[in-house]
């Protein structure tokens, strides 16, 4: 198993599969995704052009109802459990409580990708909501770059609390947040869970 964090939010899973999470300003022709999961429609989450460079002939585009319209293979809504080939995985809502940039009836979503036995929970672009305190989940990606999601106070507050055995902070270091806040992140976070930062400058 290989994790990637290409840049801000765009996680890359490699097993026998490839799977893309938000892919998002991609400077290289992968052309090897065998599944990408789009959050949002925002910008940095749907960006068309980084699709095109990961995608190849057999690529399946997992969508919520907001980009209905995009010629994907599935679309899907908050609260729901699918299955593709044989990846099961949960919709979970993504959204912000007293922000408006992520409203909840947007219908937004985060990712729970359960692979061979182990659940990666990409949250998208949300705030601590009872729907994600209530989830289980092994490897958690979570936003902690503040304005449009978590801070890196309430993000870590969430983790302790969820208890995931690895955690990998994203949303920070590009467009909200310097890359200072990954290692303030780790140091809040309970010694049991493990913390891997893989935003680097390089990459930015």
């Amino acid at each position: 198993m290989k994790i990637e964090v290409l840049k801000h939010a765009s996680i890359k899973i490699e097993d026998e599969k490839i799977i893309y999470v938000d892919p998002y300003d991609i400077n290289r022709e992968y052309h090897d995704a065998d599944y990408i999961f789009i959050t949002h429609d925002h910008y940095d989450h749907y960006d068309p052009s980084s699709i095109e460079k990961v995608k190849k002939d057999s690529t399946k585009l997992i969508v919520p109802k907001c980009l209905e319209d995009k010629d994907a293979y599935m679309v899907v809504e908050p609260n729901q459990e699918y299955i593709i080939d044989n990846i099961i995985f949960q919709t979970v809502p993504s959204y912000n409580i007293e922000k408006k940039y992520h409203p909840k009836e947007k219908g937004y979503v985060g990712y729970n990708i359960k692979i061979k036995g182990v659940r990666y929970y990409a949250m998208g672009d949300t705030d601590r909501t009872p729907e994600a305190e209530a989830l289980e989940t092994d490897v958690c990606f979570v936003p902690i770059g503040g304005t449009f999601t978590m801070d890196v106070e309430e993000a870590a507050a969430y983790i302790n609390e969820t208890n995931p055995k690895l955690v990998i902070p994203i949303h920070y270091g590009k467009i909200v947040g310097d890359l200072s806040l990954g290692e303030l992140f780790r140091q809040k976070i309970k010694k049991e869970i493990k913390v891997m930062l893989l935003i680097k400058e390089n990459e930015l």
